[in-house]
């Protein structure tokens, strides 16, 4: 990887990292049902602005497309302001970091692929590690475990989307196929937020905050790992995926002065440590 990878590789996980404290500073006046549609906005917006994500796509594919935005952008999306409400943004950032584990098993029952013994190791341990990050939520009442399981539900839906995404980006180009998910997810997220308005305030450090979100979240970063993707493969480029709860359990403790169980942090070790085992693939892929 030349240079230039490397930054295309870290910036995306910063961003999408640091995403879930903006979320939080959102919160502050904005509804949560308001956060996502303005976050899809802006994103949009900044992808509209490139040439190559307003290149045509096959007409056919406008379906799974359709599919692909309510289980990429609007479920999941919609979910983790809602859930921020009942968890810290650190629990949060740290349960993403299995986002691999649910893509691969998604992929193996899509296939009807029965998963290597290799992978059925990462996958274990994976997920022993999210059991870890969310048993000291549970002390906190059912709120929290709703919040725990918000965020499960959105990195499942993650599961089914990217296995979804990638025959389309083959087909049609990443950025094209992600432009008109954000615009289908844009229709179905703003009546929602229309309808929350009144239950929203206004303050300039969550609208900044939300601002930064759409920009740098749905937009930039979106733009630079497919960039990558494009470049290094899906394999090397799902790394970025890993620097995604360092990065949010770090804003959390320094910013916002939230609590982590150790046991969580543990767990956090656990489920990267089995997101890399189980996406490790031999060099010559």
């Amino acid at each position: 990887m030349e240079r230039s990878d490397w930054l295309l590789l870290i910036i995306p996980g910063i961003i999408w990292g640091a995403s879930f404290y903006l979320i939080a500073e959102a919160l502050d006046a904005f509804d949560p049902a308001l956060i996502t549609p303005l976050r899809i906005l802006f994103g949009g917006a900044v992808l509209i602005a490139i040439p190559a994500a307003r290149k045509p796509i096959l007409r056919v594919d406008y379906p799974l497309i359709a599919l692909l935005a309510l289980l990429w952008m609007v479920i999941p999306l919609s979910l983790f302001p809602f859930a921020e409400q009942r968890v810290s943004t650190s629990v949060t950032g740290m349960l993403n970091g299995a986002t691999p584990l649910f893509v691969a098993t998604v992929a193996s029952i899509v296939v009807r692929h029965l998963p290597t013994r290799r992978q059925l190791l990462g996958l274990g341990i994976g997920f022993v590690g999210v059991l870890c990050i969310a048993i000291p939520t549970a002390g906190k009442g059912g709120s929290s475990a709703v919040g725990v399981g918000m965020v499960l539900l959105a990195i499942v839906c993650y599961g089914f989307a990217l296995n979804i995404a990638v025959p389309l980006q083959q087909r049609n180009g990443a950025l094209p196929v992600v432009l008109r998910a954000q615009i289908i997810a844009l229709i179905v997220t703003a009546p929602f937020g229309i309808a929350s308005v009144p239950r929203s305030t206004f303050a300039w450090h969550s609208f900044v905050a939300v601002l930064a979100l759409g920009i740098l979240g749905t937009g930039l970063a979106y733009a630079a790992a497919v960039t990558l993707a494009g470049r290094v493969g899906s394999t090397r480029a799902s790394v970025t995926t890993y620097i995604i709860p360092v990065v949010s359990l770090g804003l959390g403790v320094a910013l916002l002065d939230e609590s982590v169980a150790v046991l969580s942090v543990v767990g956090c070790a656990f489920a990267l440590a089995g997101a890399y085992v189980t996406n490790r693939t031999p060099r010559s892929d």
